[in-house]
């Protein structure tokens, strides 16, 4: 039998819990407490838990924007405008996530039909502004690349004009994040010092950023534009260590930071298929208990 994927694992998974909620709210026609109370505080525990993600989320947004070390990246000449967009983008969807997560908690407890209502609208919207932006980034893919390549090789070239501080961290953030190393990739190449230090052959070859960067959105990130780049490579950087001994530390860290983020899209949009298929059961819940008394 061959193993299952962990798509086929999740898509179980879920197909399980669904099917153990109608089960439970079985009970809701025969006797109304048990299945209602049920329902009702498990959507409070899940839109709890989904609060304190964008309250986590608007101060990690916050300090993108406010703290010096990570704004200077924003001040570099030539830095794509969708990067300082990007946070504040980040701060708006922050600031919504704590409202759907307020609508659902209070929604659920209070079994207010309007706070559930509110909070389905909600996140009914956020799914399809979701998609929207996915269709937007895959047929804009090319633009974003092409401009994100450029303000590396323009940061890269202004570095070894002038040696600023400020280009310097710009280029470690890129180089660190991607794994890659200047615009040649070899041991030649004038910003070595900013390069992710690497084992046997890759010490003298390895692969250069802008052809990171190519890979990283045709095969990797398809629905991930330069916001993502600009957010994910600024957080990541800015939680190294400075010291050279743990780059070993920050090389792992970095790599499965991104494979997170690619893999935290595909959890997000369950949460919001599973989030509305329950406010709208719990909806039907309410609306029959009343009927019923």
């Amino acid at each position: 039998m061959a193993a299952l994927t962990s798509a086929e694992l999740c898509v179980k998974y879920i197909l399980f819990i669904f099917n153990f909620i109608l089960w439970r709210l079985r009970n809701v026609t025969m006797g109304l407490g048990g299945g209602l109370s049920f329902f009702k505080y498990m959507m409070f525990a899940f839109n709890f838990l989904f609060w304190l993600a964008g309250t986590a989320l608007l101060a990690i947004a916050l300090w993108l924007r406010f703290d010096k070390s990570t704004s200077d990246l924003f001040q570099v000449s030539g830095s794509p405008s969708t990067f300082l967009t990007g946070v504040y983008l980040l701060i708006v969807a922050a600031a919504l996530m704590m409202v759907v997560g307020f609508l659902g908690c209070c929604g659920a407890i209070k079994e207010s039909p309007l706070m559930l209502g509110l909070f389905f609208m909600f996140l009914f919207l956020i799914f399809i502004g979701e998609v929207a932006a996915g269709i937007w980034a895959l047929s804009n893919k090319d633009t974003i690349v092409e401009e994100v390549k450029n303000f590396y090789t323009e940061t890269y070239n202004n570095y070894l004009a002038t040696k600023q501080e400020t280009l310097k961290e710009a280029l470690r953030v890129f180089q660190f994040s991607l794994q890659c190393c200047g615009t040649s990739g070899t041991v030649f190449d004038g910003v070595r010092d900013t390069c992710p230090k690497k084992q046997g052959m890759e010490q003298f070859v390895t692969t250069s950023c802008p052809a990171a960067i190519d890979d990283l959105f045709n095969s990797k990130l398809h629905i991930i534009g330069g916001v993502g780049i600009g957010i994910g490579v600024i957080m990541v950087s800015r939680m190294a260590p400075a010291t050279v001994g743990h780059l070993e530390w920050f090389e792992e860290y970095t790599r499965s930071a991104l494979q997170q983020v690619m893999e935290g899209n595909h959890w997000l949009s369950l949460w919001q298929i599973f989030g509305m298929i329950c406010s709208m059961m719990l909806l039907c819940a309410i609306k029959r208990t009343r009927d019923v008394v």
